[in-house]
This record gives structure tokens, sequence and C-alpha cells, in this order.
């Protein structure tokens, strides 16, 4: 198994801060993004060394050097926005060990698909404030249960808060990133996501061109009823599957990164938000394979690629970007970002952000300490 301590180690080094191993304390400053310089976007927070969607996560995402910090975000019963990755939050709180809560658990229709668990929309800000996040993959990040308990579910409202405070902490501006999870879910339950979004982004005068801003979403009308609608300014972004549509859409996500889709997306995105196989496939023994056109189709469109989820630990890699042969030890994770980075993506979703800010040095040819 690759030395963990020794890749964060490095990691931390280029990001100009302390092993993550240590305190979330710790103070850095980093590079400034620069024009046509790929953002390092921390998918969740840093959420391989914290629990996903926490304040603590999203701070540790900063301090490593992320240009952007992305919270998913939910709506709870009094409307109020949340940032969880699901509203289902069985797998990422301790309500299930709550029994004040058990007779909340009840099975819903999620775009389709039947799900059982505990649900945002069935508590109120005030009850869920009362939970307490765990680690949503324990048997992968055994590390990360030592923070279980101990953080809460984190508003939109903080979340910008926080962005607020570090950039003021950083002397740099932090980015948010944020995703709409199931708009058309919530909007049949009367919850809709886009005006508490929209409102927030306003109040924290982030609701313009050039704003440190992406609003993502896998819902492509979602995205053209902000901006057509709502009268959305902010950058956003259509995310996409390797395989699928969107809920109720009849446009495929491969139809619309052809160069034609690309080109009517451009009408109302900024930019894709591929799964990265959609970049770089995987060859037919799991190796990495060949660049695809969506990079140059896209840049073509006028739209920027910042593809997702990149992590460190063997079982998401590319079968020769692994070392040894445990599922949660470390691989070849710089490189395999470097190599995307080589197809001229704008940016990257990753879950250790000291990674992707060693890769893009490394990629830039920026000095990396000794």
């Amino acid at each position: 198994m690759a030395d963990r301590r020794q890749v964060l180690r490095i990691g931390a080094l280029a990001a100009g801060v302390p092993t993550v191993l240590g305190a979330t304390g710790a103070t850095a400053e980093a590079a400034p993004h620069r024009p046509g310089r790929s953002l390092v976007i921390g998918h969740r927070g840093a959420s391989g060394y914290r629990p996903e969607h926490t304040l603590a996560s999203y701070e540790l995402a900063a301090r490593m050097g992320a240009d952007y910090m992305e919270p998913d975000l939910v709506a709870t019963k009094d409307h109020v926005l949340v940032a969880r990755h699901e509203p289902e939050i069985g797998g990422t709180t301790d309500v299930g060990s709550r029994p004040e809560f058990a007779s909340r658990r009840r099975t819903v229709v999620l775009d389709g698909v039947a799900v059982t668990g505990w649900f945002t929309h069935d508590f109120t800000l005030a009850e869920l404030k009362t939970l307490r996040a765990v680690e949503r993959i324990p048997r992968v990040r055994r590390h990360n249960t030592l923070y279980n308990g101990l953080f809460e579910v984190p508003t939109f409202e903080e979340v910008l808060a926080l962005r607020e405070r570090l950039s003021r902490e950083l002397d740099r501006a932090i980015g948010v990133y944020p995703e709409t999870k199931h708009p058309t879910y919530f909007r049949g339950l009367g919850l809709d996501l886009e005006t508490p979004l929209v409102r927030a982004l306003r109040r924290h005068r982030l609701d313009r061109p050039g704003a440190k801003v992406f609003v993502q979403s896998f819902e492509a009308r979602n995205l053209r009823q902000l901006r057509e609608d709502y009268g959305l300014r902010a950058p956003s972004v259509f995310l996409t599957s390797a395989t699928g549509g969107p809920f109720g859409d009849h446009t495929t996500y491969a139809e619309y990164l052809t160069p034609a889709g690309l080109r009517r997306l451009a009408r109302y995105v900024d930019g894709v938000g591929p799964d990265k196989n959609q970049v770089i496939p995987r060859a037919a023994d799991d190796t990495l394979g060949t660049p695809t056109r969506l990079v140059a189709d896209a840049h073509a469109a006028g739209l920027k690629v910042m593809p997702y989820t990149f992590r460190a630990e063997n079982q998401f890699l590319p079968a020769d970007y692994r070392i040894g042969t445990e599922p949660d030890g470390y691989g070849r994770a710089l490189d395999e970002q470097v190599a995307f980075l080589r197809t001229g993506i704008d940016g990257l979703f990753t879950d250790q952000p000291d990674v992707g800010v060693l890769a893009r040095k490394l990629r830039t040819g920026d000095r990396v300490p000794a």
C-alpha cells in the first residue's frame, strides 16, 4: 500500500498547509486563480479528510488551496436550504440512532426511484440542527469516522458566511459552487430550490457575471429556468452523467454533449461538469483510455469543462494508476489528475483538494516546495 501520510505530506506542502492529519485551524494562503489556470474544486469540501458537507470540510478545502468549495443544496420542511448530498440523510447523519425521529423513516419516490430513509423535507431546520454529521463511506475512509458526531448540518447561509470569512483570512476570494439537488422533486413538494438560492446569492452580492460562483445542476431545464425565469446572472454549469439523462427530459446526457447539444447549452450555461470518464474513458481492461473530443467541442461552443470526481483511493482509480492491492490504499492520484489536466480541462472536482493543488503545480511547471 502507498504511504498515505507521505502522499498527504507532499500535497499539503504544495498547498502551503500542514498535513491534513493535523487540526483544521492551521492557516495558509495559495496563489489566486489566473485566467486559463485550471480550478481546483473541493468536492463536498475536503471530503477525503472530513465528513462531507460540513463547515469543517469546506474550511479545510479552502485552507488546502481549493479555489471553490461545493455545497449540494436540499430543502428543509420550513424551506431553508441546507448542505447535504441527498435529501435522504440516513447515511450522512446520526438520525438513525435518534429514537425521537424513528417514526420519520419512510419511503418516497425520488426521481422515479423508491428510496427509504429519513428526508430533510420532513424536518424543520431546528430539528435538523439537533443531528450530527457522520462519514458517508466509513469502510473506505476510516480516518473520517474520528469526526462523527462533531459537526452540524450547515445551512447555505452559513456556507456563504464561511466563504466571506475565509476570503478575508486567506486574502484571496474563495468561490462557492452550489448544486441544486433534485430540483423537480423539491418543486413538487412546494419547496422550490431556486427562490431561496437566488435570494441568498443576491444577499451576498454574488449574482453577477464573473462572480466567484458556479450554480450547477444535473437538470438542464432547471438551469434554463434559473437564467430565464429567475434572472440568475451568476455563471452556471450543466452536470452530466456517463449514462442516462436528466429526470423528466427526453434528451440524454450524451446528446447534450454533442457539438450541436453543446451549442444549445451555451445559450444559458457557462460550462459543463461531466463524469470524468466522458473526458477520458476507461479501456476494456479498466486502464485509462484515449481522450474524447469533449473538451475541444465544449471550448468551441464557448463552454468551460470541469469534470468530477477525482479521488485518491485505488478503488476509484484506473487499473494502471493503482498501487498495491488494497482498495482503500492511495494510488497514483497525482498522475491521474495531471493526465486529465493535459486535456485542457478548466477545473476538476476532487475529494482531496491538496492533491488537486499539487497536480496543478506539476502540470503548469510551478515550483513545488522541496
